[in-house]
């Protein structure tokens, strides 16, 4: 959400920002409503003044027969304040819905581009990886291995459902704890935040498409049930399953107002994710490359509204998730995204992609992005400056520092054996027990 001065102040840079965007949001339209709406608060802040004046003038009354006069005018100053109230709570509705769609200015580095066709690699940490022969994707290894069950996960729970067994279980978890335990030595502070929220966190973060939870455009688990309160009340207020993190730990800190000595907060959460990926249909059918639910630990950062420690910050955050891909011995590149690719709330974003031999292509395994105070303004968290005392809104920003479907997916792929057996990257088998995965009698 922008700041409605700097629309009114940045109307050029806001148009560009929705043409490189492939926006459709009509700002003329969105202006002409702020020019209304502040007109009808002029007008309903002048009545309530006059009726303050009445109230003064009938309390000071030297007769009878004034003060019926001022009570009459004083009615007519109530009547037309009744009729002021509605219009103008009706164009402020819409001007809010409004304004949760404007899109975010986005970087001058940004690449202006059309679709995700156009966004540019910046960096490759090696050559896709060769095999002396024909290399198998997750599916085969995984079934082949006994690690991973898709017909019975199908059976339980439905289209892109899967178990994960045996040394896939272990291998997940091990990934897991091994993210959350690099993310708090480079400082941040480990968390395990809720996975089932309230909307505003959704809202707040951007991922409902508008002001409200639309099911038709957004890929987020609405629960139909009701709960009790601890007295016994039902309480009926709508509860989604998030598709990361990041919400709830954006809105740790809402509705506050931080010491900007304290600043950037680094905070990491470890969470279950759901998705509906209702947007991907026909897509990605088979395996595990986009599924319903998964593990993922997420890397936020709130700042100082400072453009430029923003962007410092968000190297640094890419930079441990380069760390770990290294580490885990995998290939991949980063892009940056261009203006056409990129969401609605996004002032900058990278994708880290890992090669995946048996789906011989990259695959996205993690994405950062800058949201300025977008998302601040809807979760209202500020803080105080310490030279100025000023109150401003912080900066946003997030990045994911593993996730479980995708990382595995390339783990399997370009460890496999010719033998059909899958080594173990080093620093993974502590949690796992062993250096590698071997064929096994597969139980019934």
């Amino acid at each position: 959400m922008l700041d409605i001065r700097f629309i009114r102040e940045n109307e050029a840079l806001v148009r560009e920002a929705i043409a490189l965007k492939r926006s459709d949001f009509d700002v003329d339209a969105f202006l002409q409503l702020d020019r209304e709406r502040l007109t009808l608060l002029q007008e309903l802040e002048e009545l309530k003044s006059l009726k303050n004046d009445i109230n003064d003038l009938i309390a000071r009354a030297a007769s009878p027969e004034e003060r019926a006069e001022m009570n009459k005018k004083g009615k007519e100053i109530k009547e037309k304040i009744e009729r002021a109230e509605p219009r103008f709570r009706t164009v402020n509705e819409c001007f809010e819905k409004l304004s949760a769609l404007i899109p975010n200015v986005v970087s001058s580095d940004t690449p202006r581009g059309k679709d995700d066709s156009e966004n540019v690699e910046v960096f490759r940490s090696e050559e896709p990886k060769q095999f002396a022969f024909t290399p198998k994707d997750h599916i085969a290894l995984g079934t082949a291995l006994d690690i991973i069950d898709f017909d019975r996960g199908t059976k339980v729970a439905g289209y892109r459902g899967y178990y994960l067994k045996n040394e896939g279980a272990l291998l997940v978890m091990g990934l897991m704890a091994y993210a959350l335990q690099k993310m708090a030595s480079k400082g941040f502070l480990p968390m395990i935040p809720p996975t089932l929220v309230k909307s505003f966190p959704l809202f707040g973060s951007g991922y409902f498409k508008g002001a409200e939870y639309d099911s038709e455009v957004d890929e987020i688990y609405r629960l139909a049930s009701a709960e009790k309160e601890a007295d016994g009340a039902v309480n009926r207020e709508e509860k989604f399953l998030v598709g990361t993190a990041e919400p709830s730990l954006l809105a740790y800190h809402s509705g506050e107002v931080l010491d900007g000595k304290t600043l950037p907060l680094r905070l990491s959460g470890f969470s279950q994710c759901y998705r509906s990926e209702i947007g991907s249909y026909g897509r990605d059918t088979k395996g595990m490359y986009r599924v319903h639910e998964f593990f993922k630990v997420e890397q936020v950062v709130l700042c100082a509204a400072d453009t430029k420690q923003a962007d410092a910050l968000q190297e640094e955050m890419m930079s441990i998730s380069e760390e770990m891909h290294r580490e885990l011995g995998i290939p991949y590149r980063k892009l940056q995204i261009c203006t056409g690719d990129l969401g609605a709330g996004k002032y900058r974003q990278f994708d880290l992609e890992a090669w995946m031999p048996g789906l011989d292509r990259w695959g996205e395994t993690g994405s950062s992005s800058n949201f300025l105070d977008w998302q601040s303004r809807r979760l209202n968290v500020k803080y105080t400056d310490p030279e100025t005392g000023e109150r401003k809104y912080v900066y946003m920003l997030n990045n994911t520092a593993l996730p479980s479907p995708r990382i595995l997916i390339a783990l399997l792929e370009n460890y496999q054996q010719e033998d059909g057996s899958v080594m173990i990257p080093e620093v993974l088998r502590p949690y796992v027990g062993k250096d590698r995965i071997i064929l096994k009698t597969i139980s019934k």
